[in-house]
């Protein structure tokens, strides 16, 4: 059974997480704090597989606490409980920035807490944490970081600009997905061959906040989707929170297209569906990466995109990942030609695809 610590100053929403983590048999709360000094003392004292943060507390918020865990050198699975606004979801990019895993959208009010669909995301989020590797004690990413990384990558443009072709790639990510992503888009050049579309598994308000922060560290552009949005090589278009996005033909121009509807693998945006929306496109070949995640979105797309696309596929490798899920799913399927670390998958994008 995973031992769990619930930190919320909200007595009430306390005690309606620790009925929804208990009511799961693989997790038992063993600790609550009301807040992140609480916390922190506990996490000197005890280790936990998995933590529930609250964001929004009196004397030590979340954000804080991430800051001395760092200082302390204290090693923890993180995942954030969030609120819905936009302040809040920058805050959120923060302390994944700051170590958090993943995050839950918890609803203002605790009875709302208490609906299944709310219990079963919960759930499912917590079990990837618990069960990911523990994140390596990083400080947040910096444009002068990104500099120094983009150094390498430079070393292969110049023979990748000799290939030829009409070329997309399509990214997939999720548990540990904001993190990981500062180690490849911010490396991709602003003169990449070819667009790429990626889909992250996030709700909608956040996605807008995890393009802000990778356009800032990247010298391509990286913008949120927009309905209509015709695909330019040397930008990256991440798909909107809580919609399905397709890659569909509008005047003879490869466009975005959102989709409303039922979940998929029970996540929307699905990568799924973008990768089988490139199907009927104009594409010669399509660069998919599959990167750290639970689940095995991507898998059964880039299956059906194979049947009728010249497909390449890139899986992130095991000991890089957060969580071994999606890319594991595709190669169990015998769907990737490449696994490859994270700190080496954008120079082979690069390689793969070209520059101008």
């Amino acid at each position: 059974m995973k031992k769990i610590l619930l930190i919320d100053d909200s007595a009430l929403m306390r005690t309606v997480l620790s009925d929804i983590i208990n009511a799961d048999s693989r997790f038992q709360v063993v600790d609550k704090a009301k807040d992140g000094l609480e916390g922190l003392e506990l996490l000197k004292k005890n280790t936990y597989d998995a933590v529930v943060l609250d964001i929004n507390m009196p004397r030590m918020d979340g954000i804080t606490m991430l800051k001395e865990l760092q200082k302390n050198k204290i090693k923890a699975r993180i995942m954030m409980a969030s609120t819905d606004t936009k302040e809040g979801a920058k805050v959120t990019m923060d302390c994944l920035d700051l170590g958090a895993l993943d995050f839950v959208h918890k609803p203002d009010r605790a009875s709302e807490c208490r609906g299944e669909e709310f219990g079963k995301h919960f759930i499912n989020t917590l079990a990837a944490v618990a069960n990911s590797r523990l994140p390596v004690a990083t400080k947040a990413f910096s444009f002068e970081e990104a500099k120094e990384s983009r150094k390498v990558v430079e070393l292969v443009t110049k023979s990748a600009s000799k290939i030829t072709g009409n070329r997309i790639v399509a990214i997939a990510s999720s548990t540990g997905g904001p993190r990981a992503l500062q180690a490849v888009i911010p490396k991709l050049p602003k003169n990449l061959k070819t667009p790429v579309v990626l889909v992250q598994h996030m709700p909608e308000g956040f996605t807008a906040s995890l393009a802000e922060r990778l356009d800032s560290l990247s010298e391509i552009k990286v913008k949120e989707a927009a309905e209509g949005d015709q695909l330019q090589s040397g930008t990256v278009y991440i798909s909107r929170g809580g919609k399905h996005m397709h890659v569909v033909k509008s005047g003879g121009k490869s466009t975005i297209h959102y989709v409303d509807g039922p979940t998929r693998e029970g996540v929307r945006p699905c990568a799924n569906f973008m990768y089988e929306s490139l199907m009927d496109s104009d594409y010669d070949e399509i660069c998919c990466v599959v990167m750290t995640g639970m689940g095995a979105d991507g898998t059964e797309g880039i299956k059906n995109l194979k049947t009728k696309k010249k497909v390449h596929v890139i899986g992130q490798d095991e000991s890089t990942c957060t969580v071994y899920g999606m890319p594991k799913a595709v190669a169990t399927a015998g769907l990737v030609d490449q696994v490859v670390k994270l700190d080496n998958i954008a120079q082979e994008i690069i390689m793969h695809v070209g520059v101008n």
